[in-house]
């Protein structure tokens, strides 16, 4: 029998918690108090959203990064839906474009100003509407540009390709997942989802606890958990290693994480219980330092791991401490963060005890800290999109555009539109056949997700008016309002509809006495008719 040493040596053993005092955070935020077990954070080079209480709809605050400090009470927000917003997730290839699901059914994309909000932003650019319940779930696809998945409680997971024409947008590209004939099963009710390095598997978590590998494109399900040993809440694909991570519960309600292979599911690589907190564990995967980092809701710690292929897969560091719990956390792009400081990792803590938001970084200690560590900083995932959204339907697959975090480096795009005479988009013909190849594959899909028997189409001709009414928006997003921000504005609003509709209860009770009259009238008059005759 051989020794083995317990004894890993790592780079990262030492990794520590570095929080920032109160004039580098975010003071006086109001916090939003909902239960929905998402971040309600999201951050960027450029910006941080934080989802905010509102009275009377829903809204978040969108800071400039530097605008540390305490935050004016009266600053302005997002606040264009009508419902609690439930999560906010920034567009990995544009600083500037944020998306925002609610309550009130709808999914909203917005464009910031450079400068940040200078006043109430209350026009999305997008609105998608494809959802007849509150959408608890978004994710922008990692490679292909403007593609948004959504979940929501109606049992639906739509893929949205928001470069389409038009303000309101009702019909997705991809319907994932929907009810069949009215059933509503509880894998459709998804809690958690990730998408892999290329984008071209989506792994979720479901209402019935269990883990699931789906093809996005069509929908279909290519594995499905069997442990009954683990409940899975949170899954996440963990990039380079050909691993699933899940943290959920066991039998017992002890919170545990487990790694899967994602080709087979049906028994799990490693399971380790953590704790009997009740919270909710949030995990983040660093795949350029193999690091995972374990946050639960409502704890005021943050473990973190680094994980390998060999067994057992996963090695403890060391963790974070801190007496104030986390409702929620942000994470900013490795494209953000302070490479001078071997800074590797940066959370932005929602602490709604205290209406702040603390960011947290995780640094190497280093003997040179002041140079750039080329051993800590691979190339990693840039802001550049691979493909575009009809590339990836068309059923392309790519690696993300890498870039160097050393300053002065920028991102080069390993693949060019070559060659130029077939691929320009300048072309006419060029631009026809990619429309051309799109409509086609747009139409042989519906056919195979909605078959029809061809007896039924036979001698059917389109009507040219039913195609115009078809193709012509019926209706226009209403005219959108900032949601009160004071109790006072909110009474007033309410007593302004009810006095609006005790102006509608007088009008038809003026019509009713019309009609009344009328009825009157007409009685009299076939009675003189027959007195006549």
């Amino acid at each position: 029998m051989s020794w083995r040493s317990s004894f890993r040596c790592s780079k990262f053993r030492h990794v520590f918690g570095k929080p920032s005092n109160k004039e580098h955070s975010y003071d006086g935020v109001p916090i939003t108090r909902g239960v929905h077990d998402n971040h309600y954070c999201s951050a960027n080079p450029c910006f941080i959203a934080v989802v905010t209480e509102c009275e009377g709809g829903g809204a978040f605050l969108v800071l400039p990064l530097h605008h540390t400090g305490r935050v004016d009470p009266q600053h302005p927000r997002v606040c264009g839906h009508r419902g609690r917003v439930l999560d906010v997730k920034w567009n990995p290839f544009n600083d500037h474009c944020i998306a925002s699901c609610s309550e009130d059914g709808t999914v909203k994309i917005w464009d910031v100003p450079v400068c940040g909000v200078q006043q109430n932003l209350t026009t999305a650019r997008k609105t998608l509407i494809g959802h007849s319940r509150r959408v608890g779930l978004i994710e922008w696809h990692p490679i292909a540009e403007n593609l948004l998945l959504s979940s929501a409680y109606d049992y639906k997971v739509l893929l949205w390709d928001v470069s389409q024409a038009g303000s309101v947008l009702r019909c997705p590209v991809r319907v994932v997942l929907s009810p069949v004939h009215h059933r509503y099963p509880s894998d459709a009710l998804l809690l958690s989802v990730s998408f892999n390095s290329d984008g071209s598997r989506l792994a979720v978590t479901s209402k019935d606890r269990r883990v699931r590998v789906l093809d996005p494109r069509t929908g279909k399900i290519l594995q499905v958990s069997r442990s009954n040993s683990h409940r899975a809440s949170k899954v996440l694909f963990i990039g380079g290693l050909n691993m699933l991570l899940s943290t959920g519960s066991s039998i017992w309600n002890h919170r545990q994480i487990v790694l899967w292979d994602p080709d087979d599911l049906s028994e799990p690589l490693y399971e380790e219980v953590l704790d009997g907190s009740a919270g909710v564990l949030f995990p983040f995967y660093d795949p350029d330092t193999h690091m995972l980092y374990l946050a639960g809701k409502g704890d005021g710690n943050i473990r973190y791991y680094e994980l390998s292929t060999e067994k057992p897969y996963i090695s403890f560091l060391t963790e974070y401490r801190s007496l104030l719990p986390q409702k929620g956390l942000g994470v900013m792009p490795k494209r953000g963060l302070d490479v001078s400081a071997c800074e590797v990792f940066r959370f932005y803590r929602l602490i709604s005890i205290k209406d702040l938001v603390e960011p947290l970084s995780m640094i190497v200690p280093r003997k040179e800290s002041g140079i750039f560590q080329a051993d800590l900083y691979p190339m990693t995932a840039g802001n550049q999109a691979a493909m575009t959204a009809q590339e990836w339907l068309l059923g392309i697959n790519r690696s993300p555009v890498l870039m160097s975090l050393k300053p002065g480096i920028g991102v080069s795009n390993p693949y060019p539109e070559t060659p130029a005479e077939k691929m320009d988009p300048q072309r006419p013909e060029n631009n026809d056949f990619m429309e051309e190849a799109f409509l086609e594959e747009q139409l042989s899909y519906q056919d195979a997700k909605y078959p029809r028997k061809v007896s039924d189409l036979s001698g059917w001709q389109p009507d040219e008016t039913l195609l115009t009414n078809f193709f012509t928006p019926h209706c226009c997003e209403p005219a959108e309002k900032p949601p009160p921000n004071t109790e006072n504005e909110l009474l007033q609003a309410f007593y302004r509809q009810q006095d609006e509709i005790r102006g509608l209860k007088d009008k038809l009770n003026e019509k009713d006495v019309r009609i009344s009259q009328l009825e009157l009238d007409i009685r009299n008059t076939r009675n003189n008719l027959r007195a006549t005759f």
